[in-house]
């Protein structure tokens, strides 16, 4: 049950890590989706995803997933219908969070899926900042190092999963993820200023 009417199981969080297959980001060659509820993972997806558009040499070399690799993967459209109840269910989070929520967006409008105006969403990087001031930067890698938490950089599930421990880590710190919950527009492909959007999101959940 939510703990009010509109918004999400208190608690629940899906965390979710997106690749690209070049530099416009407005397409996905693969997506890891890891849900949080209670302090635990209790759900996963990995998959590929055929972008049905080109790949830059430097995202192949940076993800290894290659053109023959995503040709049989399902297309963003062919996945929303699995996406679209998990990203329902709970606070979306990402590390870089504005940079997945963008490509998110783009795909839904590429696809012209309607889903919401807006959603709410927390960033592992501002929240990393927040708990861990001193280190050199508060990349993935540099965080997961740190934490000794497992990673394989740039693999969709592993960045996913390695993210939700991230968050998990914070909450254990006593970090308040609610202040770091902010509006992603999808009409303007971007973060609503501070106080937008507050009661657009209310009947979206």
């Amino acid at each position: 049950m939510a703990d009010k009417i509109g918004y999400p199981p208190e608690g629940r969080y899906v965390v979710f890590d997106v690749e690209t297959p070049n530099s416009r980001n407005d397409r996905m060659s693969a997506i890891g989706v890891t849900v949080v509820e209670d302090g635990e993972l209790v759900d996963e997806l990995v998959t590929l995803v055929n972008p049905e558009t080109y790949f830059n040499r430097f995202n192949i070399q940076l993800t290894g997933i290659t053109p023959d690799m995503a040709a049989e993967a399902p297309a963003f459209d062919e996945l929303w219908p699995i996406l679209k109840p998990m990203f329902d269910s709970g606070l979306l989070v990402a590390h870089n969070a504005p940079f997945d929520m963008g490509v998110l967006a783009k795909c839904l409008r590429a696809y012209c899926v309607e889903w919401r105006d807006t959603a709410a969403y927390a960033c592992t990087v501002q929240m990393g900042r927040r708990c861990y001031p001193a280190l050199p930067n508060h990349r993935l890698n540099t965080l997961c190092e740190y934490l000794s938490i497992p990673l394989d950089h740039h693999q969709a599930g592993s960045d996913s999963r390695a993210c939700a421990q991230l968050l998990l880590n914070y909450i254990d710190r006593g970090l308040d993820v609610r202040k770091f919950q902010k509006t992603f527009d999808f009409h303007y492909l971007r973060t609503s200023p501070a106080g937008e959007g507050r009661k657009k999101e209310r009947s979206f959940y």
